[in-house]
């Protein structure tokens, strides 16, 4: 198997979910035969929005002759990860370069896990939702926007509400009786507005 290490391993994150990743050729005589390739073991240590440790599982990607460079796609946003690079003859693999540590930046978070509408009176609807199962970041806001729909299925006007992060319900006043109401909601990080879930509700006709 070869004797060394690809050194000089250098990594630039280029947005939140793309990686490039640079080495060094090993010496001809040092792969002690024939150079199939290069091989990137990268993997995810922590997400940086939850401190959850789980299973760790490596990623292996392999490039193959004599390229100095791969990039790595689909990680996820504003987590820590690990890499180490080797390279690969006929016979199997040679020692792992020093392991690399590199950072995702923020991205935009998913949508909220759900939007719950409940207590309809003459004029108030409560409104209940769940954290984005994937923040991607740090969440700033919550964006809520909600407007009437008429007997015709006509969209009244839209109302933009900016809601704290570390809410979870709301009760919306002054709305009107017997009225139908969509609702448009999503959370944002500093990087921008993630996906959004809607829901339709109902305020009721008389007491």
């Amino acid at each position: 198997v070869p004797m060394v290490a690809p050194g000089n391993v250098q990594v630039h994150v280029i947005n939140s979910t793309l990686a490039k990743v640079h080495w060094d050729p090993v010496p001809v005589k040092t792969v002690r035969g024939h150079l199939q390739g290069y091989k990137v073991y990268y993997w995810k240590v922590q997400s940086l929005s939850r401190r959850s440790r789980r299973h760790i599982e490596k990623k292996i990607l392999t490039f193959r002759g004599n390229k100095t460079f791969g990039m790595l796609p689909g990680l996820e946003p504003y987590s820590s990860y690990k890499l180490n690079v080797r390279v690969v003859n006929g016979k199997g693999e040679g020692p792992a370069s020093p392991d690399k540590v590199f950072k995702t930046p923020e991205g935009v978070p998913s949508s909220p896990s759900f939007l719950k509408i409940t207590n309809p009176t003459l004029d108030s609807l409560t409104l209940e939702w769940g954290s984005p199962t994937h923040p991607n970041g740090v969440l700033t806001s919550y964006i809520l926007k909600f407007q009437p729909i008429n007997n015709t299925h006509e969209l009244g006007p839209l109302v933009e509400i900016r809601i704290p992060a570390n809410e979870s319900s709301l009760i919306l006043k002054n709305l009107n009786y017997s009225t139908r109401y969509k609702f448009y909601f999503n959370a944002q990080t500093s990087v921008g507005s993630g996906s959004q879930i809607t829901e339709e509700a109902v305020t009721i006709m008389d007491e």
